[in-house]
């Protein structure tokens, strides 16, 4: 029984090898240059000026508002909230999510 196992497999596989061989198949295909140099670069170039054709954001030039604040308290708020206790305080790492007394005191960042 284990002999016309052994056989029937060693069939098959001559079988599938046959039929593979058959279709003629080349794994490795042959580089075919278009163009010469310079027109190869002139077409990366032009390519690189068209920019991404594949992207799904249309290309929009950027758009800033002006800030209600002067820079003075601008940077005021930024000394103010570097200095806070609970700058790097989160939540996850006390019991049950609580933050103790003394760290409620100041303003949570709202991300935390």
């Amino acid at each position: 029984m284990n002999t016309s196992n052994i056989i029937a497999v060693a069939a098959l596989s001559i079988l599938t090898a046959a039929a593979a061989h058959a279709q003629g198949f080349e794994p490795v295909q042959p580089l075919k240059i278009a163009g010469s140099r310079a027109q190869v670069d002139a077409e990366a170039a032009a390519a690189a000026r068209r920019g991404n054709v594949y992207g799904d954001v249309m290309a929009s030039p950027l758009t800033t508002r002006p800030s209600l604040l002067d820079r003075a308290s601008v940077r005021a708020q930024a000394v103010a909230a570097a200095h806070s206790p609970n700058q790097n305080v989160d939540r996850r790492a006390f019991a049950n999510s609580e933050l103790p007394p003394q760290f409620e005191k100041s303003p949570q960042r709202p991300d935390r």
